[in-house]
């Protein structure tokens, strides 16, 4: 892909649904802040936004953050301080698409993933050509059991969901993360 491609993703904690599909917030958890941040690292995504309304998870959020980027685990570890810079905290959905249309000079297209096949489907074909033609994107990653309904309405397009070969279909939202990005942003002429 080339180098000019703009490309965020979002951690949605709230609102995403649990096992019953009731609305719920998660919890921010530390192995998401840094595997997610490492992947989107990998694959030079401009920003990892984490979204929770929460003002402790936030805090514990910045906490984590500042120790790997500020304090001492940053200068132990500067591959992870420099992963970890990405990351920004947020409140909503609202805020993270703002940002990007301030810094894009556009609304991004919102694109979101799901274990579940949904409605306006996208390839990752389709959304690289979209993004080499110069539209920024985010993409949508939900905690819990995925994204709510009130979500899913507001999104441009969805990918289509990772399968294996098995019936098991429940991945990680950091493996989910990870391959996604491979698909949609990985080295494919060197592989």
């Amino acid at each position: 892909m080339a180098a000019d491609i703009r490309c965020d993703v979002a951690l949605i904690h709230y609102p995403v649904v649990n096992r019953n599909d009731e609305i719920i917030g998660s919890a921010v958890t530390n192995l998401d802040l840094h595997d997610i941040a490492r992947a989107c690292r990998t694959f030079d995504v401009g920003r990892y936004w984490v979204v929770t309304p929460y003002v402790r998870q936030q805090e514990l959020a910045a906490q984590i953050i500042g120790h790997w980027t500020e304090g001492y685990g940053g200068s132990v570890n500067p591959d992870r301080a420099d992963a970890l810079s990405l990351t920004r905290i947020c409140s909503g959905l609202d805020d993270v698409i703002d940002s990007m249309s301030v810094r894009d000079g556009r609304r991004p297209i919102v694109v979101a993933t799901s274990a579940v096949s949904r409605v306006k489907g996208i390839t990752y074909g389709g959304l690289q050509k979209k993004m080499v033609e110069g539209a920024p994107v985010l993409l949508l990653f939900g905690t819990a059991w995925g994204l709510a309904p009130e979500i899913m309405a507001r999104v441009d397009a969805t990918l289509p969901s990772i399968t294996g070969t098995g019936d098991f279909n429940h991945l990680s939202v950091r493996s989910a993360a990870s391959i996604t990005l491979d698909r949609l942003l990985g080295d494919r002429e060197n592989n």
